[in-house]
């Protein structure tokens, strides 16, 4: 069969998942008959969609604003351009997949972007566009859309190839059609047919039914991780191809260990904790802890609003029983070098950038590679061929496989279970060190709002976090978070008890415990440039942390400009108790007193009301805005104010963002349709913004 050609472009995210998609599509066209090329949509010189003749398939992600990712925004300037003709992309062919997460406004906002402009120049879908849920789970869209895609291209071919293009557009709305109705089918393209009693294991042995039976010895009527029940259990499973090996790795003693440096060095400064405070009662539900680093040596500028990325390790136990489990804690001070498979079918296969060459194996562990991350499908496939145990392989092809995504979902993305996790619940699975480093991503850092303003704490900021608490479950141990944790041990020698003055000093620096610090801008989320605009903040918890920044700025605003107007400050926070949790209670008051506070609106959702109480108290921020609606749609709708949301994105934001539509709704006296296209006009405006974390 000839093999035809597509262009396969990606936009790449920090998470790095667009590009295992777009790879994984690359790994399945040879398959298919197809071969494939991988461009970013940064690198203009590797393609050109002016004169591009092959059918594209777009990989789309998009940002926390809903903004098409940095490497994208040229691209998007220039189809934006008003002055290209409506065919200038007439003789493009193309499918989109976008990527985005639900639990934030603007979902696959950069996929629906850069679809729309490409219709408005002329280019035409030869597959439906897929939209795939981060919140949900990437691969509930991604696989079955992958799926589809090749039919859908086998089609597009033979039309161009049949009829010089002419009857395309019938092709387009047959595959359209075709993947709407594929998709309530859940696209049934099969990929590998495994049978129960067609299972082989590592050393060759054929597993039956019976066998796998006589190994597990009873049934279980519940599942979990570890087992199936009826009908998954008596499934032929689907399962996805088994991803081909391209790393190896070498371990060559211990004499050739250069001295590693922390990934991402760039940009990145070691600085002091110079102070750590517990901002709540030691009761409290959550523990939230401020931090206060010294900066003044780094060339590192901030304004309120911006965040700061912080590089955390990997915990040191589990590093330790991980190198236990693939029976390598006596190699892992060796020196790691690692090479591509020379025979690799794998396309385009790279070494990881990640991954530094001569590190000692425990580094790489402890600060390259994110092994709490929840393994993919892919991953739990590779892991199959290194497991011994027959019932164990049988759960681990149930995981992956079509007919086991409930039980994917159930007991390993949503319960955030790890490659840890799995190899103590499949105790046969032994797998390679090379596996690990193609399928582990690396250890992103985490990043945290800047809870000051330089001008109120020069050569200072400060950072607030909750400890994240993971409570037990069956599939894995209580654990912290992986930042919260380490940092509040971190910071065990130093950390001052609940109601300690942040004014205090601290004597020297060099005993301090230090981090590895970056200052991430915000490319919206600040003060308006004119201090006449009034601003309403939403932050309830933690999500306080920007606007304390926001606040200390314009506090030192107004007292360098005494005669200067500024306008109107409105705060609405919201937390449990209000003398376990109230965080910055001390400077919120003051800054009501001074005046540069406005209107401070608090609400205790666990706190028992009072006896005297005859009207029921507001017990979520948004409860707040609904008693202040005249106020809030006059100050955004008449006085062109602001409006900043900081905090969850799961629950609060979205319940914000409704409470805007109800309150915009019925003062306009609109429909929903009308007031959504006021608060998108809010949104295109940046006068409602939001940092917002899921």
């Amino acid at each position: 069969m000839t093999e035809e050609a597509v262009c396969v472009v990606i936009c790449k995210s920090k998470r790095g998942q667009a590009q295992s998609i777009a790879e994984e599509i690359c790994q399945q066209a040879a398959e298919h008959g197809f071969t494939a090329d991988i461009s970013c949509l940064s690198k203009h010189d590797k393609y050109n969609l002016d004169s591009e003749s092959r059918p594209v398939v777009f990989v789309v992600s998009t940002t926390g604003d809903g903004d098409p990712p940095d490497t994208a925004l040229k691209f998007v300037r220039k189809i934006k351009n008003k002055s290209l003709p409506h065919d200038h992309l007439s003789h493009l062919r193309y499918a989109l997949l976008g990527l985005g997460d639900t639990n934030y406004a603007n979902f696959c906002n950069g996929g629906k972007t850069i679809d729309s402009y490409l219709q408005k120049l002329g280019a035409k879908h030869f597959y439906a566009t897929g939209h795939a849920d981060d919140g949900t789970g990437l691969e509930v869209v991604v696989d079955p859309w992958i799926e589809g895609l090749w039919d859908a291209l086998k089609k597009a071919f033979s039309t161009m190839s049949t009829s010089d293009q002419q009857t395309l557009s019938d092709c387009t709305q047959d595959s359209n059609h075709q993947n709407a109705s594929d998709q309530k089918k859940n696209l049934e393209v099969d990929l590998q047919l495994l049978k129960l009693s067609e299972v082989d294991s590592p050393k060759g042995k054929t597993v039956t039914s019976d066998s796998i039976a006589t190994e597990i010895g009873s049934t279980s009527s519940v599942a979990s991780l570890k087992e199936s029940v009826p009908p998954l259990s008596e499934s032929v499973l689907n399962v996805p191809a088994l991803p081909p090996s391209y790393l190896e790795i070498l371990l060559v003693g211990t004499e050739n260990v250069e001295e590693t440096v922390l990934p991402d060095k760039d940009g990145y400064f070691e600085v002091p904790i110079s102070k750590a405070v517990q901002l709540t009662q030691d009761d409290a539900v959550k523990t939230a802890i401020l931090l206060e680093l010294d900066i003044s040596q780094q060339e590192q500028v901030y304004q309120p609003g911006d965040a700061f990325d912080i590089l955390c390790p990997n915990r040191d136990s589990e590093v330790e029983e991980l190198l236990l489990k693939l029976d390598l804690q006596m190699q892992k001070n060796c020196t790691v070098q690692v090479n591509l498979l020379k025979n690799t079918s794998k396309k385009a296969a790279k070494v990881p950038l990640h991954i530094p060459q001569n590190g000692s194996l425990q580094f790489i562990l402890t600060w390259c590679l994110e092994i709490r991350s929840t393994p993919k499908k892919a991953f739990l496939r590779a892991l199959v061929d290194f497991t011994q145990n027959a019932s164990e392989k049988r759960r681990l092809l149930e995981l992956c496989s079509k007919q086991g995504s409930a039980d994917y979902n159930s007991f390993v993305r949503d319960s955030s279970v790890c490659v840890l996790d799995l190899l103590r619940a499949f105790p046969s699975c032994c797998p390679p060190l090379s596996l690990l480093f193609e399928h582990l991503p690396k250890l992103q850092p985490r990043a945290y709002s800047a809870a000051s303003s330089s001008l109120q704490h020069p050569g200072k900021v400060h950072l607030v976090f909750n400890v994240v608490e993971f409570p037990a479950r069956p599939e894995h141990p209580a654990r912290k978070g992986l930042c919260t944790g380490w940092l509040v041990d971190h910071v065990s020698s130093i950390l001052e008890p609940h109601g300690t003055a942040l004014a205090s000093e601290r004597p020297g620096t060099s005993a301090l415990p230090k981090v590895h610090v970056r200052a991430r801008p915000s490319s919206t989320f600040h003060l308006p440039s004119d201090p006449c605009v009034p601003v309403v903040m939403v932050g309830p918890g933690t999500g306080v942390a920007p606007f304390i920044g926001f606040l200390q700025q314009r506090e030192k605003e107004r007292e360098a400009n005494q005669e200067a107007t500024f306008g109107e400050m409105w705060l609405f926070f919201g937390c449990r108790h209000k003398d376990k949790d109230f965080l910055f209670r001390e400077e919120l008051e003051k800054f009501v007193h001074n005046g540069t506070l406005s209107h401070l609106i608090v609400c205790f959702s666990r706190d028992e009301p009072d006896a005297a109480e005859t009207v029921n108290r507001p017990t979520y921020v948004q409860h707040n805005l609904i008693l202040h609606a005249k106020n809030l749609a006059k100050i955004l709708l008449e006085d062109k104010g602001c409006l900043y949301v900081c905090g969850d994105a799961k629950n609060m934001a979205k319940d914000v963002n409704d409470t805007l539509l109800e309150i915009i709704g019925n003062e306009l006296q609109l429909d929903k349709l009308d007031a959504m296209k006021i608060v998108a006009g809010l949104r295109e405006d940046k006068r409602y913004l939001q940092d917002i974390w899921s």
